[in-house]
């Protein structure tokens, strides 16, 4: 009998399909609170929308590349924002393409400045009844990584 089996937890579905279908949700939601307006990007933009309304934040992701691995400054944001996200039950994956989100995400719609991506929060729009799809489906791939004790999973994004 494995721990999972104790616990009434089902493993994590292995395989590429699994990650992949993770990572193409999390491009379909990125698209949609952008173009809803429903998106706050960087580490201090973030913290501030923490701070003052984290009931309002139904996301959050966490990008770094491997150079940015090596800044203490921001790993100490990283675990900051994760613990944010933890007590107040806000679901929070890791990306490790900064290229990638760039991408999807693209320049500051004010200034057309690239923008700090290091963290992304989702927001609940202030329509009521906005249900992503995506945005279930990242919320139960969140669950089920906590189900294996990988509280802050890492995301592939597609091509």
């Amino acid at each position: 009998m494995t721990l999972e089996e104790i616990h009434g937890q089902q493993p994590m579905p292995a395989g590429h399909d699994w990650m992949q279908g993770a990572g193409t949700a999390l491009h379909e939601l990125l698209v949609s609170a952008q173009r809803r307006g429903c998106l706050t990007a960087g580490v201090y933009e973030s913290a501030k929308l923490m701070n003052v309304d984290p009931d309002n934040v139904a996301f959050c992701v966490l990008a770094a590349d491997q150079e940015d691995e090596g800044d203490i400054a921001l790993q100490i944001h990283f675990t900051l924002i994760q613990a944010f996200c933890c007590e107040n039950d806000i679901d929070i994956v890791r990306v490790t393409d900064v290229a990638k989100l760039a991408a999807i995400v693209g320049p500051s719609e004010d200034s057309g400045e690239p923008r700090d991506l290091h963290c992304i929060l989702i927001t609940n729009p202030n329509e009521e009844g906005w249900k992503d799809p995506a945005l279930e489906k990242l919320n139960l791939f969140c669950e089920e990584s906590r189900n294996v004790n990988d509280w802050v999973p890492t995301v592939t994004l597609p091509e």
